[in-house]
């Protein structure tokens, strides 16, 4: 079945049609949650709520845009959910130890990282950003999301998405320079 054939039984109310829309789906939506997030614990829970929810609301999606980008925009809002309730139980501080998924946007941006220490570092200093800024620079420059569906999205203006982008690029430009210049440094 194609993805169209998939929805539309899904939204009749087929467990097995969603089932594998799930199985299509699963390593976009856990690289989305585990980049909102900044852990792999956090983002199994966010993939969780985010399924729940997409099951729970195929019968309102309109194919307005297409599957996957609705499943990012649940996601988001699952993650920013979870992050809010996880800051108000406890404050524990983000991992470090990052293993990336292996999808379609990391291996674009793997293509473009000249070594693997390049791309951990980049991850890292993605980890390090507050939750507000890396959702934005995750959304746009992962996912390609423009400025207005973001903004749709986190509930912001368009302007306010734009700021947080260039203040998220601005500090993730500033994390890789001084790190780099420490590497070389030494």
């Amino acid at each position: 079945m194609d993805e169209a054939e998939l929805i539309g039984a899904a939204r009749s109310g087929d467990r097995e049609a969603f089932d594998e829309l799930v199985r299509r789906t699963f390593v976009d939506t856990f690289t989305l949650a585990r980049r909102l997030t900044g852990n792999e614990e956090d983002a199994r829970d966010v993939v969780q709520e985010t399924y729940l929810r997409a099951w729970k609301g195929i019968g309102k999606f309109r194919g307005d845009a297409a599957f996957s980008t609705w499943l990012y925009r649940i996601t988001a809002n699952t993650a920013s959910t979870h992050l809010k309730r996880r800051r108000r139980h406890r404050a524990e501080p983000f991992e470090d130890d990052f293993e990336p998924v292996d999808t379609r946007a990391e291996q674009e941006v793997s293509q473009g990282a000249e070594s693997a220490e390049a791309l951990a570092r980049i991850s890292i200093a993605l980890d390090q950003l507050p939750t507000k800024l890396r959702t934005v620079v995750v959304l746009k420059d992962v996912y390609g999301m423009p400025h207005e569906e973001i903004a749709d999205e986190l509930g912001i203006t368009v302007s306010a998405a734009k700021v947080r982008l260039h203040r998220a690029r601005r500090k993730l430009r500033d994390a890789l320079y001084e790190e780099g210049a420490e590497a070389r440094a030494v």
